[in-house]
Formats: structure tokens, sequence, C-alpha cells
């Protein structure tokens, strides 16, 4: 805001130094913006493996990796159910994290006419946490 007190839109307009105050307070404003703003991270997240394939007909694949232990790969086919109204694209895949405990967690399913159907697999550690478990199974 300008030095002086505001009483329209146009009053940082008066003069020649108080526009330059109001200059100066928003490089000031948005400099200590930038200051705040998060840092970058030298260890970053990479991707290590990243696959994608779709054939625009209905049936694709990908598959990613990152550094950080997780990983996700998902394929799918469109599937006729019985009539033009009843196609579906089926899907089967798999994600994988690090948790905080130092356990990997991976999730398998498979989406189809009946659903969302999860698994739960974990490394040795301990078990799966019933958040996890109660968002996933809805």
């Amino acid at each position: 805001m300008c030095p002086q007190k505001m009483r329209s839109p146009s009053s940082c307009r008066r003069s020649g130094q108080t526009q330059k105050h109001c200059n100066d307070l928003a490089i000031l404003a948005l400099v200590a913006a930038v200051a705040a703003a998060p840092q970058s991270n030298p260890e970053e997240i990479q991707i290590l493996r990243y696959e994608s394939d779709n054939d625009g007909l209905g049936t694709y694949h990908f598959a990613y990796e990152q550094s950080d232990h997780s990983a996700r790969e998902e394929q799918g086919e469109l599937k006729n159910f019985g009539g033009e109204e009843e196609e579906a694209v089926v899907m089967r895949g798999s994600y994988t994290w690090l948790g905080p405990d130092g356990v990997n967690y991976t999730v398998n399913y498979v989406a189809d006419e009946n659903g969302f159907q999860p698994t739960i697999d974990q490394g040795p550690g301990g078990a799966v946490p019933a958040g996890v478990v109660a968002s996933l199974l809805g």
C-alpha cells in the first residue's frame, strides 16, 4: 500500500514522490514473495523409468518408477459386455510407495464391470494402516 492514506485507487498518482513510494513497496512485496517461495531441493524426486503406449482405440499401458521408491503401472483395454451400450475399459494395475514407517506398500487392482477391486501387499515391518484400507475400500 502507499505510504499516504488512500482514499481512492488513483491517490497514488498525485505526485511523483508518492508514486515512487508505491512502486518501491510493490517491488519490495514482490521480492519478499519470491524469497518466501520454497527453494528447490537438490534431492528432488527423479523419474527413473517411464513408459506409455496408447493405441487410441481403448487399449493402453503406462508405467513409471521414481527415485522415492514409488511406482505405478496400469494397462487397460476396451471390452464389450454384450452390446455397444455395454462397452467399458477394463483396467489392471498396481502402485507402490515407501511408507513413513519404511515399509513398501503395493496396491494391486482390477477395475471392471464388478467395480474397483484392490488388494494390498506390504513388505516386512507392520500392518497396513486402517486409514489406508478404509480409503481404498470406500
